[in-house]
């Protein structure tokens, strides 16, 4: 009964005002847990982003969920510490919303740059299309994505439209193709084409024999025989060997006496059109006389006497 009394005495003895021992107990309690909260969530971050973020964007990121464990702990705290919240939430969300409409893009931005970072559907180095831009991705940061195009400039992309935009990763996959349509005259042999084009594709270093190449006739075109050539390469070396490829294939061809034609017309008249054009005689030509000019005529002036109409 007397240890009993004096627990019930020690509970209720209030330290700082309204604030008891329990309360006190409770948010030590609190404290020490976003403390370990941080720690955890700092070494997660760390972890999981510390090679695809540069150091000040890691930074930033880290600052800010250690901010937001802070506040979440503070609304923990308050009523241990016997506020009255009503007039606190009302101000707060007075403020939250007038924060909302000023700082809604940089939201969005920072929002759809934490998405981005989870999902990692690109990376540094990586060649991309984003809508109708083409480049090479130079740095990914919280906010905004650096892109440089193949012409050497440097475009700054927010990441919320990153996020809302279609995105095409060129060398995502190890292996990409590209294909040419090459034209023969009708009078080459097609299948010694299509050899030479296979020989010449297997002695490629960077050309994949799995997948494949695939070299057909697709078309019979008005001046050509059109040869579709379609070639696998790993996606660092794609842009070398596509380049490259196409003009081996113009001279090999044409050290076998296979030609790429220019584009061609016939043209068939009827017998009846033929015209003899010794037949066809010329307009006669009229002769002026000629007429010596008057120098005492002054150009202009009416001569004496004479009228006009108008």
């Amino acid at each position: 009964m007397v240890f009993n009394a004096v627990a019930e005495y020690y509970h209720n003895i209030s330290l700082l005002g309204e604030t008891t021992t329990t309360d006190i107990i409770s948010i030590v309690l609190i404290l020490l847990g976003a403390f370990i909260i941080i720690r955890i969530v700092k070494n997660r971050l760390k972890r999981s982003f510390g090679d695809q973020l540069p150091k000040s964007d890691l930074d930033f990121v880290m600052t800010l969920s250690t901010y937001l464990i802070y506040l979440i702990t503070i609304l923990l705290l308050l009523p241990y510490l016997h506020f009255d919240l009503s007039g606190l939430f009302v101000a707060g969300g007075i403020v939250a919303l007038a924060l909302a409409f000023a700082t809604q893009n940089i939201v969005s931005n920072l929002v759809s740059g934490l998405f981005l970072m989870f999902e990692r559907p690109i990376k540094i180095g990586d060649n991309v299309t984003i809508g109708s831009l083409t480049g090479t991705v130079q740095n990914i940061q919280i906010m905004s994505t650096i892109v440089r195009t193949y012409d050497g400039i440097f475009v700054r992309i927010p990441n919320s439209k990153m996020f809302t935009s279609d995105i095409t990763n060129l060398v995502a996959h190890p292996a990409r193709r590209f294909e040419y349509t090459v034209g023969i005259r009708y009078q080459d042999d097609a299948a010694k084409a299509i050899a030479l084009i296979k020989n010449l594709i297997d002695r490629q270093p960077y050309a994949l024999k799995s997948p494949g190449p695939s070299v057909y006739v697709d078309k019979l075109d008005d001046s050509s025989v059109n040869i579709v050539v379609k070639v696998w390469a790993p996606s660092l070396f794609w842009w070398d060997l596509r380049t490259a490829l196409l003009w081996k294939i113009k001279v090999e061809l044409e050290k076998n006496g296979i030609q790429i034609p220019f584009p061609q017309r016939e043209l068939w008249f009827d017998n009846t059109l033929k015209t003899d054009m010794k037949t066809v005689q010329p307009p006669p030509i009229r002769e002026v006389p000629y007429q010596e000019a008057d120098d005492h005529l002054e150009v202009g002036k009416p001569r004496p006497g004479e009228t006009h109409d108008w």
